[in-house]
């Protein structure tokens, strides 16, 4: 059961709703690909590659593309400081071409303790950087030679720098689309509004479609109303662990929900510095403020059982979907309601076809 829990993470088709799922990044990912075949067939629409600092995530999702015929690849996410702006552009380009129009590009920042300790660049502006990327890779897609003057990208490179021999070029080959759809991962402030207002869609994290406003209302309703209409409503994907079943209440329920408390009090205690921990910092924001503060002293004392422990029942039951049919069906209106169009859901249990079976017949 906890197989399913740790290597998938999946969504659902719902009105404009998309079913997919993610592959974890250290797990076997040739027998994930051989599941990812069979849910295909069984109506998946989408999933994802994350990279961290493991194998890099484009050559899996080249080999997936060549596996699969219909579901769309996505990464989730490839981060804006181990590739240049044109590098990305390339690359989603490559991969929308061999898969025939099925990739979108996920991007996000990562962190310092990676960029820095993992890649050796300096981390630095991460929001303007991922805006001048998606400014990049658009043009480049549209095939305009790439001239772009950033805080962070500047193409060619200014006079005085370099050789002085560099000039205006335009991708090679015309891409399938001109315009890939971009998720942005973003977590806070000016990062959120700039999601709103540039991205085709959303990557939040410890979503609870009730409270989500507490915490992102303010930026994204700011990014939102400088939107240009042409990009159309911001897609926003969320959810969370899934197990439907009439027993699934009291103990039961807790049980299931149990099994994400190691990995949130990973992000709440453990993720960042004690005074740059953007996770804790969404915890605190949804009310639990002392939970939160000792979730990360126990995690950084390293009492990382102490800290699982510690993390806020409510805050798992409001994050996942875990419980009778009915409640289930309940949740599921509450994300609509909330503005998601791709709801993520790990199917906990050893027959995930079954349980999105369920969720089908739901919706």
């Amino acid at each position: 059961m906890l197989r399913w829990v740790e290597l998938f993470c999946c969504r659902v088709t719902f009105g404009a709703m998309k079913l997919s799922m993610m592959i974890n990044y250290s797990g076997d990912f040739h027998a994930d690909v051989d599941k990812v075949v069979e849910l295909e067939k069984a109506g998946l629409d989408m999933v994802w590659v994350p990279e961290a600092y493991s194998f890099d995530a484009v050559s899996q999702m080249g080999y997936l593309a060549a596996k699969t015929s219909t579901i769309e690849i996505g990464s989730g996410i490839l981060n804006v400081f181990s590739r240049t702006a044109t590098c990305m552009a390339q690359t989603a380009a490559g991969l929308d071409f061999v898969s025939g129009g099925r990739f979108t590009l996920g991007l996000g920042a990562s962190g310092p303790q990676v960029i820095e300790g993992f890649h050796g660049v300096a981390y630095d502006k991460p929001m303007p950087r991922i805006r001048d990327y998606i400014n990049v890779c658009r043009m480049t897609w549209r095939r305009e030679k790439v001239v772009y003057d950033g805080p962070t990208v500047k193409i060619p490179l200014p006079e005085g720098e370099g050789t002085g021999l560099g000039k205006p070029l335009k991708l090679i080959n015309h891409p399938v689309r001109e315009h890939i759809p971009i998720f942005w991962a973003s977590l806070m402030g000016q990062s959120v509004k700039n999601t709103a207002k540039y991205a085709d869609g959303w990557l939040p994290i410890f979503f609870d479609p009730e409270k989500f406003h507490t915490v992102w209302g303010d930026d994204l309703k700011a990014g939102q109303s400088e939107r240009d209409p042409e990009l159309g409503q911001l897609q926003i994907s969320a959810g969370g662990m899934v197990a439907i079943g009439d027993e699934l209440t009291g103990e039961a329920q807790s049980r299931i929900l149990d099994f994400s408390r190691p990995t949130t009090a990973l992000y709440v205690g453990g993720m960042g510095a004690r005074d740059q921990n953007f996770y804790n910092t969404i915890c605190q924001r949804y009310g639990y403020v002392d939970e939160a503060i000792e979730i990360q002293d126990l995690y950084l004392s390293g009492k990382k059982d102490e800290a699982a422990a510690a993390v806020p029942a409510e805050m798992l039951e409001r994050t996942n979907l875990v419980g009778p049919v009915g409640y289930v069906k309940e949740r599921l209106a509450a994300y609509k309601e909330a503005g998601v169009t791709h709801l993520s859901v790990s199917p906990v249990g050893a027959d995930p076809v079954k349980t999105i079976e369920q969720l089908r017949d739901l919706l």
